[in-house]
């Protein structure tokens, strides 16, 4: 097993762990304050709000990463932006990884935790404001434990997926080994150099992974209904 993990499977392992849990961190701040004004706004802005934060379910991973791919290049709007703050431009390089992997799982984040506000009610809520609470201590000590089943969730789901990712990535990244080069596109590289044992691997321990996340979203949903009245 250690012989078929090569140096360059080891960096690309520790380089999808690291994107992934950043991704992780930030989406979760992202998407919480997002999927309660979903959840709770009446304004017309609401439909296409959620309509352009569940596009990425629909949209061709490659096409998402091309159009993320031109915004952040010299001429794009967001490539312009970052050149004037001195950061370069965001294209094969870990910040854009980032960026698109954000962009990508921003509806395996949102859409739990708006789910688990939205079953909330407004009794809690509404109790909350006739003992007076604000309602940012409304929101903090009352909605989110509240939602957190929810926001567990988004959590797995958006790590799991961002391990899953592809075609985003090989369009924002490229396959550039210590850089950019992840498990998903490091198997390619394997499969392209007919590496098939060292595919193997990395592709057995990703479908081992997939299957364990699924097992435990269905525990933690089977020991959420225990929970209930």
């Amino acid at each position: 097993m250690s012989e078929l993990l090569s140096p360059e499977a080891l960096s690309a392992i520790a380089l999808t762990l690291e994107l992934a849990g950043l991704t992780t961190v930030l989406l979760l701040l992202l998407a919480t304050p997002l999927a309660w004004w979903l959840s709770q706004t009446r304004s017309a802005w609401r439909g296409p709000i959620a309509a352009l934060v569940t596009l990425p379910l629909v949209l061709p991973p490659t096409v998402l990463g091309f159009y993320l791919l031109v915004a952040m290049g010299p001429h794009g709007p967001l490539g312009q932006l970052t050149q004037a703050l001195g950061w370069g431009v965001l294209s094969f390089t870990f910040g854009g990884l980032l960026l698109g992997s954000i962009v990508y799982s921003l509806p395996f984040a949102v859409q739990p935790i708006q789910h688990a506000f939205e079953a909330m009610g407004q009794r809690p809520m509404e109790v909350a404001a006739t003992l007076r609470a604000s309602p940012w201590n409304a929101f903090i000590h009352v909605a989110l434990p509240l939602a957190k089943p929810g926001c567990v969730t988004a959590a797995i789901l958006s790590f799991a997926h961002t391990v899953g990712e592809f075609g985003v990535v090989l369009m924002l990244g490229g396959n550039i080994p210590g850089k950019t080069r992840v498990v998903s596109t490091q198997i390619y590289g394997h499969v392209e150099a007919m590496e098939y044992d060292q595919a193997h691997v990395l592709a057995g321990g990703m479908v081992l992974f997939s299957f364990a996340v699924l097992w435990l979203l269905a525990l933690m949903k089977r020991r959420h209904d225990r929970v209930l009245p």
